[in-house]
């Protein structure tokens, strides 16, 4: 029989998702300790018929930050497909409030993502050297290459930690064109990889990082057949290497569920057979022969719990995710608890202005959600990157032990995205 996934050792987590390390650090573990004390006085006091104490002013440490819905490209394999190109906007003013008081409440990183592609946003330069100079959080952007030039312009801000990744998912031309339909002219793969190196000449202690989602015959986006790249994942792995790139990233293509969750499901698209993992797995060592002092092959928690059979593992959450409390997605959209329910309503925070003005609807709505957003049942199809940290947090919360002793305090240096 199968031990609880709670007490399963993490798959050799890579160090960008070793969630609880980067937690343990002193300058995150103060928040969690509060957050913890917090959760564990609010269910005595339930048990006891009591008061419930106040929440403490707590805000997310690390958010995913939506700035446009607009895109200039239609991936087959897009996961926010049904939300690009919405008549949506952030108000500047509002945002910036919004950031201000996450800040204020311990917002240590943001990573600029979609939605749609940041560097569409007419105030995307503006908003990094606000990001950067006025709030001095982490900063990461996720970008198609479309527009390297505009993340070049302010990559001079970026500092050591800050990163920089681009999805494109190929290794060849052909594939990335099929795949990515890039409106406009003179968008190409080798393009987008020749111009990111003016990203690493203005900002030389960030990481640069190719993005590669591996696709299968068969893989379907809806009723959307999806291009196949499995074939590709060498070829880009070495033009990564051979355009600075510090590292590839490989993770297996996601679907949504019906009800709006990400989700993997290896058993559309023939994607559980032996053949694909086979394949899979030789792309990787392949891709491995690449590496160096200075340039690096990183394969997603997802993608190694899915090739080693264990996917569903990460699927058995605890009914109260904790890390909505630390993770959000601000967007045009709304405020989400989490990237993997990006748009769903019953995953809404409140507004998209909801930290502003004080931040009075966010941290109720979280509350709210805490209390009313059933994980183990919402995140049932969810391959879940918080899967480990959420039961640790899970244990210490259920746990009368010191917390002293019982979530100890780790090394500073690794970085705070969540």
């Amino acid at each position: 029989m199968n031990p609880d996934p709670a007490t399963r050792s993490a798959p050799g987590l890579e160090a960008i998702h070793d969630f609880g390390a980067k937690l343990r650090q002193p300058s995150l573990r103060p928040a969690v300790l509060e957050y913890v004390q917090w959760r564990r006085q609010l269910r005595a006091a339930r048990a006891a018929g009591a008061a419930a104490p106040p929440m403490p002013p707590l805000g997310p440490a690390s958010i995913n930050l939506d700035l446009t819905t607009a895109c200039n490209y239609a991936c087959d394999h897009c996961i926010d497909w049904d939300a690009l190109n919405l008549p949506l906007r952030h108000q500047d003013d509002e945002l910036r409030d919004s950031l201000r008081e996450m800040a204020r409440r311990g917002l240590r990183s943001v990573i600029l993502i979609g939605g749609g592609e940041p560097t569409m946003h007419r105030g995307f330069c503006d908003m990094v050297r606000f990001l950067k100079q006025e709030l001095g959080v982490q900063l990461a952007v996720v970008s198609n290459g479309s527009r390297n030039q505009r993340i070049a312009e302010v990559a001079h801000l970026f500092e050591r930690g800050d990163w920089v990744r681009l999805s494109l998912d190929a290794g060849s031309d052909e594939v990335f064109q099929a795949m990515h339909n890039p409106k406009g002219q003179g968008i190409d793969l080798q393009q987008i990889c020749a111009s990111a190196a003016l990203i690493k000449d203005q900002g030389p202690e960030m990481q640069l990082g190719f993005s590669f989602v591996i696709t299968w015959k068969g893989a379907l986006r809806d009723s959307t057949a999806v291009v196949e790249n499995l074939h590709e994942m060498e070829q880009a792995t070495a033009l990564a290497s051979r355009h600075g790139f510090d590292y590839i990233s490989f993770k297996p293509f996601l679907n949504r569920a019906e009800e709006g969750a990400e989700v993997m499901d290896p058993g559309t698209a023939q994607a559980s057979s032996a053949a694909v993992v086979a394949a899979i797995e030789t792309g990787l060592a392949a891709a491995r022969k690449h590496e160096n002092a200075s340039f690096r092959v990183i394969a997603s928690t997802n993608l190694q719990v899915f090739l080693q059979g264990r996917w569903q593992d990460y699927t058995v959450q605890p009914r109260e995710c904790h890390m909505q409390w630390l993770r959000q997605v601000v967007s045009p959209l709304g405020v989400y608890n989490c990237p993997a329910h990006r748009g769903v309503y019953k995953a809404r925070v409140g507004g998209a202005a909801a930290w502003a003005g004080g931040g009075s609807e966010a941290s109720a709505g979280t509350a709210r959600l805490l209390d009313e957003f059933d994980a183990s049942q919402e995140c049932a199809e969810v391959t879940c990157l918080y899967h480990p940290v959420n039961h640790l947090l899970e244990g210490l919360i259920d746990s009368d032990e010191d917390l002293d002793q019982a979530f100890p305090r780790g090394a500073e240096g690794q970085d705070s995205f969540l």
